[in-house]
Formats: C-alpha cells, structure tokens, sequence
C-alpha cells in the first residue's frame, strides 16, 4: 500500500496537471489511471501520476487512447521495460513522421494561400485604380 505521502487527491492531481476532474474520472473509467477507491475518494499513487504524465504527452503528440494503453500496458511484461520502450520509439517514429507529412502539406497549402490572396489584392487594386480614372 502507498504511504500517505505518495497519494494525491484528485484536486491535487487536477491542479498538478491542470486537467479537470471529468479528465481523471474519464481515463480512470477507461481503465488508464488505477486510483485508489476510499468510499467516494479517489487516491492517486505515483504510479497514477507518471501513467497520466505519459497520457497527457501522448494526446500532445496526437496518439490514440487505445495506442496510449496499448504502450502503458507494456510497462507489466517485465522485460525492464525494453519491449515498451523499443515500441514507443517504434510508434513514435511513425508518428513524427506523420507530423513531418501534414506539416508539408499545411505549408504548402500557406503559401498557396498567400499567394491566391497576394492576387486578389493585386485585382482589388487593379479595379480600385480603373474605378477612380472613371
């Protein structure tokens, strides 16, 4: 069992990790956070916090709930963590380079954009010019 010291209410994780409350009901009732239940508390072991802290970072880099588990879920293989780590830096790698691809083509999509507004800025003052010769 944890010591006192190393449980945290679910104010305490909230204002740790600037989640709300409806955030750690939601992942606990997904089965990603284990809190310990004491009538109506709930008591966040460390454990608790370093699986949110990698929930949170995951979301950040656009995982899936499911892949975020499916990553947690290999920290209890007991291989000192190899297969988990060796997975997310697998899963990561994709990841960043999907990230890479959509950042290409958001740049793309800018400076075509400019460029379309860079036109129409040109035919407003082409047309604001023929209006005033008239």
């Amino acid at each position: 069992m944890a010591t006192t010291e190393e449980l945290m209410t679910i104010r305490e994780m909230c204002d740790s990790f600037e989640v709300t409350p409806r955030t750690l009901r939601f992942y606990e009732a997904k089965e990603l956070l284990f809190p310990i239940r004491k009538g109506t508390r709930r008591l966040f072991t460390r454990r608790d916090r370093a699986r949110l802290k990698l929930i949170l970072r995951g979301k950040r880099f656009g995982f899936s709930l499911e892949e975020i588990r499916q990553l947690l879920d290999l920290y209890d293989i007991g291989d000192q963590q190899a297969t988990q780590i060796s997975k997310s830096h697998e899963m990561g790698t994709q990841r960043l380079a999907d990230m890479e691809r959509q950042r290409d083509e958001l740049d793309e999509a800018i400076d075509e954009l400019r460029s379309q507004l860079a036109w129409g800025e040109k035919m407003l003052s082409s047309l604001s010019s023929t209006s005033a010769a008239e």
